[in-house]
């Protein structure tokens, strides 16, 4: 075969690829790039739509009704919890924030409990020095300036020591003589019948009672009158049976 056969040949087989074997690509059958994955997704919106027609179709009025109540009784209790939630955690609140305050009014509670034995200390100094005074003064002798100063200076102490725990803390005494007899604020050490009360009442105080803020935080040592109990009818027929 001469050399131009040969050159000829070479130029055939590269303008016919299906020489070698290669399938041949027809560009009117190649598809558009994007067409098969939208053709994928609207069949799968065609199916969609006609699962929801056809569910759509199958509920008649009556289901749709009864479906209706169902979700507004269930939108019911969840309101209904819902508020339930709300009103337990405002409560909570209030009680965490109560005991907070707590916390702050009474947290010198057991240094204030430790004072008032000095300020018991001080009123009994004062009472003596007092009945010291009375009896000079009825015996005609003058209290001496010296005694008649330290006298009046431990009042002092003792009132402003008082006033200070009364207004920065809160700690405050208050008086039980003649006030009806409280178990909440009294401790009744002694008793004593009388026909001319009718309830209980305080006859003596032998200590002061101290409030922190609105608490109790000891109670008042006192005597207390009790009224008389009246004669029970038995004891009226034994007395009348023993007369005759």
């Amino acid at each position: 075969m001469s050399k131009h056969t040969s050159h000829d040949k070479h130029l055939e087989d590269e303008a016919n690829p299906a020489a070698d074997g290669a399938v041949p690509i027809d560009p009117q059958n190649t598809p558009e790039p994007g067409t098969v994955g939208e053709g994928a997704e609207t069949a799968v919106e065609t199916a969609s739509e006609t699962a929801t027609g056809d569910g759509a179709g199958s509920m008649d009025g009556a289901e749709l009704a009864e479906k209706v109540v169902s979700l507004e009784a269930q939108l019911a209790d969840a309101k209904d919890q819902f508020l339930r939630k709300a009103a337990d955690f405002e409560n909570f609140r209030k009680r965490m924030n109560q005991e907070k305050q707590n916390a702050i009014d009474f947290a010198n509670q057991s240094l204030l409990l430790d004072l008032i034995p000095i300020i018991d200390d001080f009123d009994r100094a004062i009472q003596s020095a007092k009945s010291a005074l009375d009896v000079e003064n009825s015996s005609g002798i003058a209290p001496s300036n010296e005694f008649n100063s330290l006298y009046q200076g431990i009042g002092m102490i003792s009132r402003r020591l008082s006033s200070q725990l009364d207004s920065k803390w809160g700690l405050k005494s208050f008086d039980s003589a003649g006030e009806p007899f409280d178990p909440n604020r009294h401790e009744a050490l002694m008793m004593e019948k009388s026909a001319e009360i009718t309830e209980p009442v305080v006859q003596e105080e032998f200590l002061k009672g101290y409030m922190l803020k609105d608490r109790i935080v000891r109670s008042a040592k006192v005597k207390v009158l009790m009224p008389e109990a009246a004669a029970s009818p038995s004891a009226s027929t034994e007395s009348e049976e023993n007369g005759k």
